[in-house]
């Protein structure tokens, strides 16, 4: 799938989809208490931990988001 292609489904997605828009809005929430997390010049062993775990739920919506956007441009292949 090029590139142009999987943006104009993400922007579909965004459009239609409310569970895509969800997911998205707390990816970019995870992301931004990462950022704040890696901008402190040293972490507790606490904020390491949490650091880790924002790490991994991202990364579980971006599998999500992924998995939707596959399961879209399948059904929407053949048409």
């Amino acid at each position: 799938m090029d590139r142009n292609t999987l943006e104009e489904i993400k922007a579909h997605l965004m459009q239609t989809n409310e569970h895509f828009r969800d997911l998205l809005r707390q990816h970019h929430e995870y992301d931004l208490l990462v950022d704040q997390l890696e901008s402190k010049t040293a972490l507790t062993p606490q904020e390491e931990l949490e650091e880790h775990r924002l790490k991994k739920l991202k990364l579980h919506l971006k599998d999500e988001m992924e998995q939707m956007v596959s399961e879209y441009n399948l059904q929407h292949a053949a048409g």
